[in-house]
């Protein structure tokens, strides 16, 4: 297994330098989050955090992983790996529209799996960007071993949605440009499904002394359970941001990545999800996906308290949401918006 290093993400910048979206970055209103130590508005309570959002959501295909994906196309173009066959993944989801426009881009033949049973809005956008779009099965796991058997057969160059190095290099590249715009950042805090956008920005941040805190629905937890069992473990995948957060087991990369000190792993409701994606909407007239709204309802989520750890520690009892220390800088990644803003309209129940 390849062990994702800091030098795979300075790669990776230069690599797609110009051909991606510098993520922007919006301040949360002062005195929205509350810290660890009380009601930042208390005159009584210790100097408030300061909270950003990265807006990581408006990134091309309306996700961070038109990076890993531009950054996976041209390594291989560099390495004169690129066979004429192109490229092929099984994804319906953000990773395949990704993979698509990023081989539009380079002018290369993208062919992308996804069940039958996929929205007509996903096959458009995927044949807008170019791909051949191939039809097979009613799961995921059909379409998934017709792409492998399309990979041996044609010899295209099969990509995934988030266990590959420089996908989640690619994913890490988010980061540089975040402490960049935030000097003295101190914890950056992402969702995590597979763990691609979490291996890479986790790996940044270390290199740079940032912590990083690893959300994850209660119900769909395959990094907060495989570091409890200390190995990649299945687990069901039941919640709200299935859609995107619900692989079934976290990557042996993200798990090696978040036994590294200064990472932290912490679960949230659905209801919290639910509450933080309405309260984007409410407030900023933002629409993201529930995987996005994971990550800030680990801030916005009801007072408990979250014990200090040593974050190498097996944990025994998952933690409960975030809350930033008296004075804390820290970024929210928003990372993806690819949703249905009709569902938005009115408070979900």
């Amino acid at each position: 297994m390849h062990q994702l290093t800091y030098g795979d993400i300075e790669a990776a910048t230069d690599r797609i330098a110009g051909r991606i979206r510098p993520v922007a970055l919006a301040p949360v209103d002062p005195g929205a989050i509350r810290t660890a130590h009380g009601d930042p508005l208390d005159e009584r309570s210790a100097e408030p955090c300061e909270v950003w959002l990265a807006m990581e959501f408006m990134q091309h295909t309306g996700s961070f992983k038109a990076r890993g994906a531009q950054n996976f196309i041209q390594a291989h173009r560099e390495a004169g790996s690129l066979p004429d066959a192109g490229v092929t993944i099984a994804s319906g989801g953000n990773a395949g529209l990704a993979c698509a426009w990023a081989a539009q881009q380079q002018g290369v033949r993208a062919t992308v799996f996804l069940p039958a049973n996929a929205p007509q809005v996903k096959i458009t956008r995927l044949r807008g960007y170019g791909a051949e779009v191939r039809l097979v099965g009613s799961e995921y796991a059909e379409a998934l071993a017709a792409c492998e058997e399309f990979a041996a057969a044609s010899g295209a160059l099969t990509s995934h949605a988030y266990d590959h190095p420089l996908v989640a290099a690619g994913a890490g590249t988010l980061l540089e440009e975040i402490r960049r715009q935030i000097p003295g950042l101190d914890t950056v805090v992402v969702a995590v499904g597979g763990g691609g956008l979490f291996a890479g920005v986790a790996t940044a941040a270390r290199h740079h002394g940032i912590r990083t805190v690893a959300v994850e629905p209660e119900n769909c937890r395959a990094l907060n359970a495989a570091l409890a069992a200390g190995r990649p473990v299945d687990v069901p995948v039941d919640s709200v941001a299935v859609d995107s957060l619900g692989a079934r087991r976290a990557s042996a990369m993200a798990l090696h990545t978040a036994q590294q000190d200064g990472v932290r792993s912490v679960l949230v409701a659905d209801g919290e999800i639910v509450r933080a994606r309405q309260a984007l909407w409410e407030h900023r007239r933002v629409a993201v996906e529930h995987g996005a709204a994971t990550a800030l309802a680990a801030l916005t989520g009801p007072d408990q308290h979250v014990p200090e750890r040593d974050p190498s520690a097996q944990p025994t009892v998952p933690s409960r949401g975030y809350r930033p220390g008296s004075g804390e800088k820290v970024c929210v990644v928003l990372c993806g918006a690819n949703t249905d803003a009709a569902t938005l309209v009115r408070p979900e129940n």
